[in-house]
């Protein structure tokens, strides 16, 4: 069985696998225009503000939805309904089960702007979600060395889309602040060993400066969790299996938004 440690490794060298063979390019005009300002105000908005994710699986939860192709606009439509501020879409094929056609699905079922979540090296997967009508796309900092991050997030905001820098721990908020995103997340997910310490998020609120949006990732589950975390400064929420795993994801946004 392959460490967890690698499992990062393992996705990186998938994803540069499949731009080796000439995917994820741009199949036409884009499905829906991007508009990552929308994306950002969207977050900046006063109230308690979740980004609400859809994922079929992860490495470490297994198969979070069941024939997730066939529920992706019940979701949509209940995120919509709960006052989700945005969506996330995990795009990822070979780890997460996802399918980038759900960014372009989930925008025009929801009329919320959207997160595409993937793991993004190169500038034709930028274009890609351009094509798709993706709002935002996510940078992860360990994934990337400072110039393909720096260049990444110039590269991203030239095309109209909103950057998500995610950092995991300390250490990485500052190589994360560095490139001056429109949203800096910190996700409470260990990535060597998979565990969760959403507890952790709280004091890192602080480390980060201002400008970019505050969003917490991982691990947020009851409206204890949002109330402890909105008063230690973070501004917005990204939460999904909480939301996918609940028998009425609506009601379950609307208890978190309360």
């Amino acid at each position: 069985m392959t460490a967890p440690s690698d499992v990062l490794d393992r996705i990186l060298a998938d994803k540069r696998r499949r731009l080796t063979r000439g995917e994820y390019a741009v199949p036409g005009p884009a499905a829906r225009s991007s508009d990552g300002a929308r994306f950002v105000q969207s977050l900046r908005e006063p109230g308690i503000r979740i980004v609400a994710e859809f994922k079929a699986r992860s490495p470490s939860a297994g198969e979070i939805v069941a024939s997730p192709d066939g529920r992706l606009e019940t979701f949509a439509l209940a995120y919509r309904r709960g006052h989700a501020a945005a969506l996330s879409v995990v795009a990822e094929q070979d780890h997460f089960g996802g399918n980038p056609e759900w960014v372009t699905r989930a925008k025009r079922i929801s009329g919320l702007p959207v997160l595409l979540k993937d793991f993004l090296v190169s500038e034709r997967q930028l274009d890609f979600a351009v094509s798709l009508g993706a709002d935002a796309v996510l940078l992860i900092v360990r994934a990337l060395t400072g110039e393909e991050l720096a260049a990444l997030r110039r590269a991203a905001a030239d095309r109209g889309l909103a950057v998500v820098v995610e950092a995991h721990g300390p250490d990485e908020i500052p190589r994360a602040a560095a490139v001056e995103p429109d949203v800096l997340g910190v996700n409470s997910r260990d990535l060597s060993t998979f565990a969760v310490d959403t507890a952790a998020l709280a004091p890192l609120a602080a480390m980060i400066p201002p400008g970019p949006v505050r969003l917490a990732e991982s691990g947020i589950a009851t409206r204890d969790d949002v109330r402890t975390l909105s008063e230690a400064g973070w501004q917005a929420f990204l939460v999904g299996e909480a939301l996918l795993r609940s028998d009425d994801p609506e009601q379950a946004l609307r208890d978190l938004c309360r």
